[in-house]
């Protein structure tokens, strides 16, 4: 007998299905100088330096973590790709740099085409949020290889910066003031242990509704990672922004340290935080140290921002008139790198 593809468990005619019903989604994410149409072997992207002496590429690549299994749990495939350009996007926002464009890289057992449309749907509306364009990207079917109705997701992203204003951190100083922008909730990070204290430890399911969030524990957890590029971008070109960072896996204590110089550390005030109920939840039911919290998750604080005193000021101001919310979390002060938190 014959065999074919789809005798081993590979469908292409699936695959071109997908591509028929992703192009809307990503043809709305078309910026200036996007050559390229979907389907061709590679995504075309025409750059417009013209505003830049020495432009530099920034470049930056992640995928979501175990935040997939809320996914695979709640049928909900809508908003994952979101996270994924958003942690791509905001790490390449650190250094200064404007996103231009995204890749994305989907791999699964069997491919469904509209669960796959709807990851590249999220996608694309991550994509919209930070500015930049979609311009291709891979969906493998792979079977034996994951188990069934699961995938993986990875992005790319690549933006530009002018050599002379990329932000690294090496001028902050002693006396500057440390800003944080909040946080959309739990973003992408320590959901192993999430997982571990909801569904393990207090038996909850992804239905179970909790009054004192007003929804299910899925639709917080779903919730997805907030984009920066609308606050940042206006202001390192507005400003003097001396350090950028984004809060991911590790926290506070492992985040904010990479951008300060050796001999300095930051002291931070994380009474100033709304943190939200989503953390302190968490806290209690896994009987967990504020050491542990503030050195695993966001804790309400996706960016971190750092700024002379007189800079920050206008900073500040620059927000209020913005109505974007803001926290004045502390100061860089002379020490051992690292984070002084005060949590009581």
């Amino acid at each position: 007998m014959s065999l074919t593809y789809k005798d081993s468990g590979v469908d292409k005619e699936a695959g071109y299905k997908e591509v028929q019903m992703i192009k809307s989604f990503i043809k709305k994410t078309h910026i200036p100088g996007v050559l390229s149409d979907l389907g061709g072997f590679s995504g075309l992207f025409q750059l417009d330096i013209s505003d830049m002496k020495e432009p530099v590429l920034v470049s930056g690549t992640d995928g979501v973590g175990t935040k997939l299994k809320l996914a695979f749990m709640m049928d909900r495939h809508d908003t994952i790709g979101e996270d994924c350009v958003a942690m791509c996007a905001n790490d390449i926002l650190c250094q200064g740099a404007k996103p231009l464009f995204f890749l994305d890289y989907i791999a699964t057992g069997k491919l469904l085409p509209e669960k796959m449309a709807s990851i590249v749907e999220g996608v694309a509306n991550g994509c919209v949020k930070a500015g930049c364009a979609l311009v291709g990207g891979e969906t493998a079917e792979m079977p034996g290889f994951y188990q069934d109705g699961e995938y993986d997701v990875a992005g790319f992203v690549v933006g530009a910066v002018d050599k002379s204003r990329i932000i690294t951190g090496k001028d902050i100083g002693s006396g500057d003031v440390i800003l944080g922008l909040p946080s959309s909730g739990l973003h992408s990070n320590g959901f192993s242990l999430v997982r571990k204290i909801v569904f393990e430890k207090m038996g909850y399911s992804v239905d179970t509704f909790i009054d004192e969030l007003d929804k299910t524990i899925g639709e917080e957890l779903i919730v997805p990672t907030r984009i920066y590029s609308e606050q940042i971008l206006p202001l390192v070109e507005k400003f003097n922004i001396k350090g950028l960072s984004h809060i991911t896996g590790g926290g506070f204590h492992e985040n904010i340290p990479r951008i300060l110089p050796e001999g300095l550390k930051a002291k931070v005030d994380a009474n100033v935080i709304k943190t939200p109920k989503i953390f302190n939840l968490l806290q209690e039911w896994g009987e967990i140290t504020d050491e542990e919290m503030y050195g695993t998750f966001n804790m309400g604080v996706g960016m971190v921002l750092v700024a002379d005193p007189e800079e920050a000021e206008k900073i500040a101001h620059y927000l209020v008139e913005q109505n974007d919310e803001f926290y004045v979390l502390g100061e860089v002060v002379h020490g051992e790198k690292g984070v002084e938190l005060c949590t009581k």
